[in-house]
């Protein structure tokens, strides 16, 4: 079953059953509530939903990015894109590294980290640095 853009709606205190199309393309929202029971049945109604999800994707522009990526933003500490300090904390203990993070294709993320208690600082840095550019390169 292809789920893209539609969910599943039961409200039994609201005697509300269907399937919800929700998109979003440049900005604007579009909506649509397929009721089983105006479409003769969940799985009917659901085919109803598909269709109309099918076609309004087919009319629509293809999705853009939010255009962040692969932009410095003032969140960005470290001064370079794709590059960021980490610190994760549990219970008992502290991990902090230096990671690189990069998108190799759409849809696909990939991520190295270095130990600062392993490298160093610096080093840890200058690794992370070294595996974006290399990344970036290819």
């Amino acid at each position: 079953m292809d789920c893209y853009a539609i969910s599943r709606i039961d409200l039994p205190e609201m005697r509300s059953h269907g399937w919800q199309v929700r998109l979003s393309r440049r900005g604007r929202k579009y909506s649509r509530f397929f009721s089983d029971r105006k479409y003769g049945g969940r799985e009917l109604a659901f085919g109803v939903a598909r269709d109309f999800r099918d076609e309004l994707v087919a009319r629509l522009p293809d999705r853009e990015r939010s255009g962040a990526a692969g932009k410095m933003t003032r969140r960005n500490i470290s001064g370079v894109v794709g590059v960021s300090r980490i610190v994760v904390r549990t219970a008992t203990t502290t991990y902090e590294f230096w990671q690189a993070t990069w998108s190799p294709h759409p849809g696909i993320r990939r991520r190295v980290k270095f130990s600062i208690r392993r490298y160093g600082e610096d080093r840890a840095f200058e690794l992370a640095c070294a595996v974006r550019r290399k990344a970036e390169a290819e």
